[in-house]
């Protein structure tokens, strides 16, 4: 880098600056989950990369390994955190190195997807689109009367059972994304939230993730077995709020405790490195989509054009492949094709709209002659994400 900056791995004599610094730009709790990252053996150091100007820690980014789930295919991805610059360093390209460096450690990984949470606009710089929808966070208005449960904060060997209740909700969206093993652990050890355990008979039946009551007494992630369980969760939690999650057991059952969210947008920065890898990765989904959509004895190819590229899903007897890349298409329409502007692909593959609401909002978007087909390949996709930290 210029003016004698160096961008490097971290190293475990950085971490006191590296936690005075993320302290500095964030919370006190950065610090801790910084730490929890870098000496637990599934990341470790090499999760984490600094910029130094001599001895001085100045910047700082952390790249967490993640899995998205699409229609029961494993997408590897990764999620960068813990991103900050000393403030007489800003405005020196720093993020946008770190940043660079984070994408080359991911795809050397083989993660075919970034999914963050950021500042808004900001990550747009870096190839992000906002295209996965946050869940509200509503008002609690009225508190369920409950009895025969009992509440208590969960440690590491309850991990199993919060991972069998959150496998059981997620299991209904078409898109989600776990919590990895590694962080399970950081997040019944850290600061910043209250992993809870609600057990009936001594059995676990519903779990949780609450924010400190300073922080607005937040319940996230909300998994329950059944109506009672939930709503044991919500009134032995005392949660003030409630992060929405509609479609789960959950989700249905805290409905009627809860009152209007704010009108205002959320939603995850999705960034695809390379889109061809990634449909390729998704050709399992594909063949599944047009089999049940009644193209399973049929054969031909879906043509779809980013105007500036193109690819082509050939499909047979309810299989879809190899995908061919292609260059140029302006006109996918006269080919059969389909267009849809480039940074709308996260969109398309991952968010609510489908090709067919994608159509509706974008004049850059639309289905060609072959409609049904594209249709059939892109519908709307119902998310549940997972993430470190809460939106």
């Amino acid at each position: 880098m210029t003016d004698g900056l160096v961008l490097r791995t971290a190293r475990p004599d950085d971490l006191d600056q590296i936690g005075a610094l993320l302290v500095d730009r964030g919370e006190p709790v950065d610090a801790v989950d910084h730490r929890l990252v870098v000496e637990d053996p599934d990341a470790g150091w090499d999760a984490c990369a600094v910029v130094v100007d001599g001895d001085k820690v100045v910047s700082t980014a952390t790249l967490l390994d993640e899995t998205l789930v699409l229609g029961g295919v494993e997408i590897p991805a990764g999620q960068v955190e813990l991103v900050a610059t000393d403030r007489a360093y800003e405005g020196r390209g720093l993020v946008r190195a770190l940043m660079g460096w984070a994408h080359e450690r991911s795809a050397a990984r083989g993660q075919l997807v970034n999914v963050m949470l950021g500042i808004p606009y900001f990550y747009r710089q870096f190839g992000y689109t906002y295209a996965i929808p946050i869940s509200a966070t509503r008002p609690v208005t009225e508190r369920p009367d409950v009895g025969g449960h009992t509440l208590r904060e969960a440690g590491v060997e309850d991990i199993p059972a919060m991972v069998r209740l959150q496998d059981a909700e997620q299991a209904r969206a078409d898109l989600r994304m776990p919590h990895s093993p590694g962080l399970w652990r950081w997040l019944v050890a850290r600061d910043g939230s209250t992993e809870w355990l609600v057990e009936r008979d001594g059995v676990p039946v519903a779990t949780g993730r609450a924010t400190p009551p300073e922080d607005g007494g937040r319940l996230c992630e909300v998994a329950a077995v059944d109506e009672a369980a939930a709503h044991a969760l919500l009134a032995l939690t005392g949660a003030d709020e409630v992060t929405e999650r509609p479609g789960s057991v959950a989700g249905e059952a805290l409905e009627p405790f809860l009152g209007p969210a704010a009108e205002e947008a959320n939603s995850y920065y999705v960034r695809i490195g390379d889109p061809v890898a990634l449909l390729e990765q998704l050709r399992p989904v594909f063949g599944r989509r047009l089999a049940e959509a009644g193209f399973a004895d049929q054969e031909g190819e879906a043509v779809v054009s980013f105007y500036r590229s193109h690819v082509r899903l050939p499909f047979k007897a309810g299989e879809v492949g190899p995908v061919v890349a292609g260059g140029r298409m302006q006109a996918p329409g006269a080919a059969g094709g389909a267009g849809v502007a480039p940074d709308l692909l996260a969109s398309l593959l991952f968010g609510p709209h489908g090709l067919q609401g994608l159509t509706a909002r974008f004049p850059d978007v639309y289905p060609g002659p072959n409609a049904e087909l594209m249709h059939a390949l892109f519908p709307p996709v119902r998310g549940d994400l997972m993430t470190f930290y809460l939106a």
